[in-house]
């Protein structure tokens, strides 16, 4: 068995505390003046093989519903909202870990996928979007400037 080691973000402590200050004194705001509203960032894996590039998403704790794919311009967007259960506690809580709120996360498409066949399915937090490759007739620009595009689910085993 293979395994492959993740490389470190050397920037993620240093993301999470700005998301902590976003969070305490409100959201903040690009340069452009664009509201940053992502309050955590969901780890995604690219991968790409002869037939198509496939992004796979953690998104543990999420519904299908509240999840949403949007491809403009070549950037496909996967962005949604992991919403907090309130919860009644009687005991002292030491330490919460776990990240709530919404998020967002972009991927440049390379000009060899067709975005028109683009499919994706949620199975167990897992989301995973696969782009298949363009026929070799059918190389050139994008056709498809702007798309929603569905999230299907499928049923857990019990």
């Amino acid at each position: 068995m293979t395994t492959t080691r993740r490389p470190l973000e050397p920037w993620h402590s240093l993301r999470r505390l700005n998301n902590v200050l976003d969070e305490a004194f409100g959201n903040h705001q690009e340069e452009d003046g664009r509201t940053i509203t992502a309050s955590w960032y969901p780890a995604c894996d690219v991968f790409e093989d002869r037939e198509a590039l496939k992004i796979v998403a953690e998104l543990p704790g999420v519904v299908p519903e509240d999840v949403k794919l949007s491809l403009e311009n070549n950037i496909l967007t996967i962005r949604g909202e992991k919403k907090q259960q309130a919860e009644e506690r009687n005991e002292r809580v030491h330490r919460y870990e776990r990240s709530y709120g919404a998020f967002e996360r972009t991927f440049a498409l390379p000009s060899t996928v067709d975005p028109e066949r683009i499919q994706a399915r949620y199975e167990n937090g897992i989301l995973t979007v696969s782009i298949p490759r363009r026929s070799a007739h059918g190389r050139g620009r994008f056709r498809l400037r702007s798309a929603e595009l569905r999230v299907t689910a499928c049923p857990t085993s019990p």
